[in-house]
């Protein structure tokens, strides 16, 4: 599977570009700013988007939405819970100084447990709130080299030593962290986790230093 990752916006959030080397299908993972540059990649990996999946709807992941969904006709996928914060990114940027547009309606709502497929990949969804009622991760399993990877793209669920904001409205610590700590931490130690801002890391490094929810 083609991972390609790229810091967008004036927050530098992360947007994963996801591509079936067989199909040349692609799911794209917040697409929060940058559109052009999206594309670009897109086009340098010869791919054709499938997908447009929001982790959660704070405007920094999800200001491309608009003009991707124009160039590209893929659907767009977010959280039920969610989804009503696309209508809203305009104001959510200006109250922060900054502007988006705000984003077309989903075509399709998602729920914990649903599969959303590309090409001959597929991800799991899985709903862990607290950053926002709607946020989601994503889990897939893929063929590298004869090995079986794993990969969880979590948004600003988790973070690498750090877990996402907890203070904006419709964010709650406590559920937070019992989604990390009974879904996300569930899985194998050797599952990376791409987040939405930042490095990198794996559930193994979490569970063990993670201050805000390791479990040693």
């Amino acid at each position: 599977m083609i991972i390609r990752a790229l810091a967008v916006g004036p927050i530098q959030a992360n947007c994963f570009i996801l591509g079936c080397e067989e199909t040349r299908q692609a799911a794209v993972i917040d697409p929060g700013d940058d559109a052009d540059r999206i594309l670009t990649l897109l086009a340098e990996d010869r791919l054709t988007v499938a997908t447009i999946i929001n982790t959660h709807g704070h405007f920094d992941h999800v200001g491309a939405n608009k003009r991707l969904k124009e160039v590209t006709g893929a659907d767009l996928l977010i959280h039920s819970i969610d989804a009503p914060m696309l209508s809203q990114l305009s104001q959510m940027a200006g109250a922060m100084g900054m502007s988006t547009e705000n984003s077309p309606p989903a075509d399709r709502l998602l729920e914990d447990g649903d599969v959303v497929s590309f090409g001959n990949h597929t991800l799991k969804v899985i709903h862990t709130p607290g950053h926002t009622p709607g946020g989601i991760c994503l889990y897939c399993e893929y063929m590298e080299g004869g090995v079986i990877q794993k990969a969880a793209f979590v948004g600003d669920t988790l973070f690498a030593g750090s877990i996402g904001r907890t203070d904006f409205p419709g964010g709650d610590f406590d559920t937070l962290i019992n989604g990390i700590r009974t879904k996300l931490f569930t899985l194998d130690d050797d599952v990376k986790v791409y987040p939405g801002h930042m490095n990198n890391t794996t559930i193994g490094v979490e569970k063990r230093t993670n201050p805000f929810c390791g479990i040693g």
